[in-house]
């Protein structure tokens, strides 16, 4: 008997969803199907579809950290984000499903350890050995650090890691990181000579990418905005901001690469606010989700004069709220 081919879609660009990815892989081979091919597809968030159902085509096809597909051809859904479904047909698509393998709880800081904790109760999957990289996950998605000086400094293995993966160009790199994210440590990963190869200019790049962020932003009324469209910058740390300005509360950055113009959306972590404004429920209005303190909006390459509008709402939006609750005038 042949072995089953399993195609697992990944949230790309993601420490989460690189590591969800992996974990998944461990979990299934451990628990479901010991004898199994495995193909990994990233998915970005952009303007229009985000599925192509043509691609669909392993024996099983499972989506980690991102969002639900009603396709018949999925059997396997882990999520997190608040904003986990395109549609209200599709929430209650899943809703009346009630699979044995679909899940979702938006509770959970990461994806991988929403992962660990469901395969472990629901499948005796024991998650131990991968504890190194499930804590990782969430640090970096949870943004658990100890100040934006230890998000931004990029020393430890899972930084580096996380450094490599936002800025991947390579279609290939992420499919083969994950396959050694499942099994082996993450300071053996980053020590690996065609990995360390890469950090050097990538070190440089976030050094300059900081100084652009520098030059570009200012925060007003607790709110950070900056514009590094004409940068190759889409990848950039996402704590820089508040590492620039400790003080202010939330961030707006406008971004570009080849295939969407992008609206970042955040909130500094280690604020000390009253309120917080629920970020994925601003993207939403414009097209776009994440979490209740992060989120994001794609638009089409072309449709910059659009992104831009929608920053400028948002950033007046965000800067009135910190008025109103903070007690500036």
């Amino acid at each position: 008997m042949g072995s089953v081919r399993v195609k697992v879609f990944y949230h790309d660009k993601c420490f989460d969803g690189a590591c969800s990815a992996a974990l998944f892989t461990r979990f299934y081979r451990e628990r479901i199907r010991e004898h199994t091919e495995f193909e990994y597809h990233g998915l970005v968030h952009r303007a229009g579809a985000l599925f192509n159902e043509a691609e669909f085509t392993g024996d099983e096809n499972a989506i980690v950290d991102f969002k639900y597909s009603p396709s018949p051809r999925i059997t396997w859904w882990f999520d997190h984000h608040q904003s986990a479904f395109l549609t209200p047909e599709d929430a209650s698509h899943f809703e009346q499903e009630q699979s044995n393998t679909k899940f979702y709880d938006p509770d959970f800081r990461s994806c991988t350890k929403f992962i660990a904790v469901t395969t472990q109760q629901r499948f005796g999957f024991n998650p131990a050995p991968a504890e190194d990289m499930i804590e990782w996950a969430e640090i970096i998605d949870g943004a658990l650090y100890d100040g934006p000086q230890a998000a931004v400094e990029v020393t430890a293995p899972a930084t580096r890691l996380t450094m490599l993966i936002e800025s991947n160009q390579d279609p290939q790199f992420i499919p083969g990181l994950i396959a050694k994210l499942a099994y082996e440590p993450l300071e053996r990963i980053v020590n690996e000579p065609a990995i360390a190869a890469k950090l050097p200019a990538l070190m440089e790049r976030h050094r300059r990418s900081i100084e652009i962020i520098r030059e570009r932003s200012a925060c007003m009324d607790g709110t950070i905005f900056f514009d590094v469209t004409d940068y190759e910058l889409e990848g950039y740390n996402k704590f820089v901001p508040y590492y620039l300005h400790p003080h202010c509360t939330y961030s707006v950055g406008l971004s570009k690469s080849s295939f969407r113009t992008k609206v970042s959306v955040g909130s500094n972590p280690w604020t000390t606010a009253t309120h917080m404004e629920n970020l994925a429920k601003i993207c939403e209005r414009y097209g776009g989700g994440g979490h209740a303190r992060v989120g994001a909006i794609s638009f089409p390459p072309d449709r910059f004069d659009e992104a831009r509008r929608a920053a400028e709402e948002i950033v007046a939006e965000l800067r009135a709220s910190y008025r109103a609750h903070e007690g500036r005038p």
